[in-house]
Protein backbone atom coordinates (compact mmCIF):
# COMPACT_ATOMS: atom_id res chain seq x y z
CA UNK A 1 0.00 0.00 0.00
CA UNK A 2 1.28 3.65 -1.18
CA UNK A 3 1.07 6.44 1.72
CA UNK A 4 -0.39 9.18 0.94
CA UNK A 5 1.17 12.34 -0.30
CA UNK A 6 -0.68 13.82 2.46
CA UNK A 7 0.80 12.58 5.50
CA UNK A 8 -1.74 11.05 7.83
CA UNK A 9 -0.81 11.71 11.49
CA UNK A 10 1.88 8.92 11.80
CA UNK A 11 1.24 8.20 15.34
CA UNK A 12 -2.36 6.51 14.88
CA UNK A 13 0.12 3.89 13.32
CA UNK A 14 2.39 1.43 15.85
CA UNK A 15 5.64 1.53 14.50
CA UNK A 16 6.98 -1.21 12.55
CA UNK A 17 9.52 -4.05 13.56
CA UNK A 18 12.98 -2.79 15.64
CA UNK A 19 15.67 -2.29 12.93
CA UNK A 20 18.92 -4.28 13.72
CA UNK A 21 22.49 -2.81 12.83
CA UNK A 22 22.92 -4.82 10.03
CA UNK A 23 20.01 -3.04 8.19
CA UNK A 24 22.76 -0.42 7.95
CA UNK A 25 25.26 -2.90 6.45
CA UNK A 26 24.53 -2.11 2.71
CA UNK A 27 24.91 0.46 0.09
CA UNK A 28 24.25 3.97 1.86
CA UNK A 29 22.28 4.33 -1.57
CA UNK A 30 19.91 2.00 -0.71
CA UNK A 31 19.90 2.58 3.28
CA UNK A 32 18.80 6.28 2.61
CA UNK A 33 15.37 5.93 0.81
CA UNK A 34 14.51 2.92 3.18
CA UNK A 35 14.58 5.44 6.07
CA UNK A 36 11.70 7.14 4.75
CA UNK A 37 9.31 6.21 7.22
CA UNK A 38 10.83 4.92 9.94
CA UNK A 39 10.88 5.86 13.38
CA UNK A 40 13.65 7.38 15.51
CA UNK A 41 13.17 7.51 19.22
CA UNK A 42 15.92 8.93 21.72
CA UNK A 43 14.90 8.20 24.94
CA UNK A 44 11.20 7.84 23.82
CA UNK A 45 10.87 11.34 22.20
CA UNK A 46 10.89 11.68 18.24
CA UNK A 47 9.20 10.59 15.33
CA UNK A 48 8.67 9.26 11.74
CA UNK A 49 11.82 10.60 9.48
CA UNK A 50 10.66 11.97 6.47
CA UNK A 51 13.82 13.72 4.77
CA UNK A 52 17.40 12.26 4.84
CA UNK A 53 20.57 12.43 2.64
CA UNK A 54 23.11 10.00 1.60
CA UNK A 55 26.66 10.76 1.96
CA UNK A 56 29.22 8.69 0.19
CA UNK A 57 33.30 8.34 1.06
CA UNK A 58 34.21 9.03 -2.33
CA UNK A 59 32.93 12.52 -2.76
CA UNK A 60 34.16 15.82 -1.17
CA UNK A 61 30.88 16.85 0.86
CA UNK A 62 31.28 13.84 2.62
CA UNK A 63 33.42 14.29 6.17
CA UNK A 64 35.20 11.10 5.55
CA UNK A 65 36.72 12.19 1.97
CA UNK A 66 39.57 13.26 3.79
CA UNK A 67 40.29 10.19 5.66
CA UNK A 68 39.61 9.72 9.43
CA UNK A 69 40.42 11.93 12.08
CA UNK A 70 39.17 11.65 16.04
CA UNK A 71 36.01 13.68 14.96
CA UNK A 72 34.95 10.96 12.06
CA UNK A 73 36.59 7.85 13.36
CA UNK A 74 33.27 6.75 14.03
CA UNK A 75 32.27 6.58 10.17
CA UNK A 76 35.26 4.26 9.23
CA UNK A 77 33.63 1.48 11.81
CA UNK A 78 31.35 -0.96 11.13
CA UNK A 79 27.89 -0.25 9.94
CA UNK A 80 24.57 0.82 12.65
CA UNK A 81 26.20 3.30 14.52
CA UNK A 82 25.70 6.78 15.08
CA UNK A 83 28.33 10.36 13.86
CA UNK A 84 27.15 12.91 15.88
CA UNK A 85 28.81 16.42 14.96
CA UNK A 86 28.10 20.15 15.16
CA UNK A 87 27.42 22.25 12.31
CA UNK A 88 28.75 25.67 12.01
CA UNK A 89 29.97 25.41 15.72
CA UNK A 90 26.45 25.92 16.29
CA UNK A 91 23.52 22.89 15.80
CA UNK A 92 24.64 18.99 16.33
CA UNK A 93 23.32 16.85 13.33
CA UNK A 94 22.90 13.07 13.63
CA UNK A 95 24.25 10.44 10.91
CA UNK A 96 23.54 6.91 10.55
CA UNK A 97 26.89 5.30 9.67
CA UNK A 98 26.14 2.36 6.52
CA UNK A 99 28.29 0.12 4.99
CA UNK A 100 31.35 -2.29 5.29
CA UNK A 101 34.07 -1.19 7.89
CA UNK A 102 35.93 1.01 6.27
CA UNK A 103 33.41 2.51 3.56
CA UNK A 104 33.21 5.63 5.70
CA UNK A 105 29.73 6.57 4.52
CA UNK A 106 26.30 8.02 6.30
CA UNK A 107 23.24 9.36 6.20
CA UNK A 108 22.27 12.07 7.62
CA UNK A 109 18.89 13.15 9.70
CA UNK A 110 17.42 16.03 8.25
CA UNK A 111 13.69 16.54 9.54
CA UNK A 112 11.08 14.28 11.04
CA UNK A 113 6.94 14.18 11.50
CA UNK A 114 6.83 14.42 15.83
CA UNK A 115 4.78 11.72 17.12
CA UNK A 116 6.43 10.80 19.79
CA UNK A 117 6.72 13.35 23.13
CA UNK A 118 6.26 16.00 21.55
CA UNK A 119 5.35 18.17 25.07
CA UNK A 120 8.90 17.47 25.69
CA UNK A 121 10.04 18.69 22.16
CA UNK A 122 8.16 22.00 22.59
CA UNK A 123 9.65 22.63 26.15
CA UNK A 124 13.25 21.81 24.63
CA UNK A 125 12.85 24.16 21.22
CA UNK A 126 10.33 26.69 23.10
CA UNK A 127 7.76 26.76 20.19
CA UNK A 128 4.55 24.87 19.78
CA UNK A 129 3.80 24.81 15.86
CA UNK A 130 4.27 20.56 15.14
CA UNK A 131 5.69 21.34 11.62
CA UNK A 132 9.20 23.59 13.16
CA UNK A 133 9.26 21.11 15.70
CA UNK A 134 12.37 19.24 13.91
CA UNK A 135 12.09 20.57 10.15
CA UNK A 136 16.25 20.00 9.97
CA UNK A 137 19.43 18.09 10.72
CA UNK A 138 19.64 20.95 14.10
CA UNK A 139 16.10 21.70 15.44
CA UNK A 140 15.45 17.61 15.71
CA UNK A 141 18.88 16.63 17.14
CA UNK A 142 17.83 19.92 19.62
CA UNK A 143 14.01 18.51 19.77
CA UNK A 144 15.10 14.71 20.82
CA UNK A 145 17.80 16.01 23.27
CA UNK A 146 20.73 14.64 20.89
CA UNK A 147 24.74 15.89 21.80
CA UNK A 148 27.43 14.69 21.37
CA UNK A 149 27.79 12.30 24.07
CA UNK A 150 24.85 10.33 21.47
CA UNK A 151 27.88 10.01 19.12
CA UNK A 152 29.42 6.47 18.24
CA UNK A 153 26.10 4.87 20.26
CA UNK A 154 24.36 1.33 18.08
CA UNK A 155 21.28 2.34 16.63
CA UNK A 156 19.82 -0.96 18.13
CA UNK A 157 20.45 -0.37 21.44
CA UNK A 158 18.27 1.94 24.17
CA UNK A 159 18.47 5.03 24.44
CA UNK A 160 18.41 4.73 20.60
CA UNK A 161 14.97 2.65 18.92
CA UNK A 162 14.11 2.83 15.10
CA UNK A 163 11.64 0.80 13.70
CA UNK A 164 11.01 0.42 10.06
CA UNK A 165 7.94 1.82 7.82
CA UNK A 166 5.02 -0.08 7.63
CA UNK A 167 4.03 -0.92 3.77
CA UNK A 168 5.62 1.57 1.27
CA UNK A 169 6.32 4.84 0.90
CA UNK A 170 6.29 7.61 -2.08
CA UNK A 171 9.69 9.24 -2.29
CA UNK A 172 11.46 11.96 -3.91
CA UNK A 173 14.59 12.84 -3.96
CA UNK A 174 16.79 15.90 -5.38
CA UNK A 175 20.08 18.04 -4.20
CA UNK A 176 21.55 17.86 -1.27
CA UNK A 177 21.28 21.32 0.98
CA UNK A 178 23.80 23.51 2.10
CA UNK A 179 26.97 22.18 0.31
CA UNK A 180 29.09 23.76 -2.32
CA UNK A 181 30.93 20.33 -3.16
CA UNK A 182 29.34 17.50 -5.03
CA UNK A 183 26.35 19.70 -5.13
CA UNK A 184 24.84 18.00 -8.30
CA UNK A 185 24.33 14.68 -6.78
CA UNK A 186 20.66 13.65 -6.25
CA UNK A 187 21.43 12.27 -2.67
CA UNK A 188 18.77 13.92 -0.70
CA UNK A 189 14.84 11.63 -0.41
CA UNK A 190 12.19 12.79 0.76
CA UNK A 191 8.49 11.68 1.74
CA UNK A 192 6.75 13.63 -1.17
CA UNK A 193 3.87 15.69 -0.13
CA UNK A 194 4.86 16.37 3.95
CA UNK A 195 4.60 19.31 5.54
CA UNK A 196 7.42 18.37 8.35
CA UNK A 197 10.39 18.62 5.83
CA UNK A 198 13.13 21.14 6.22
CA UNK A 199 12.59 22.60 2.64
CA UNK A 200 10.28 21.24 0.08
CA UNK A 201 11.45 19.54 -3.31
CA UNK A 202 10.76 21.18 -6.65
CA UNK A 203 7.74 20.07 -8.16
CA UNK A 204 7.63 17.78 -10.75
Amino acid sequence: MVQSSKPARAAALPPGKPLKRSFFDRSVHEVAPDLIGATFLVDGVGGVIVEVEAYHHTEPAAHSFRGPTARNRVMFGPAGFTYVYRSYGIHWCVNFVCEEEGSASAVLIRALQPTHGIPVMRRRRSLHDERALCSGPGKLCEALGITIKHSELPLDRPPIALHARIGKADIVSGVRIGITKAAELPWRYGLKGSKFLSKPFPAG
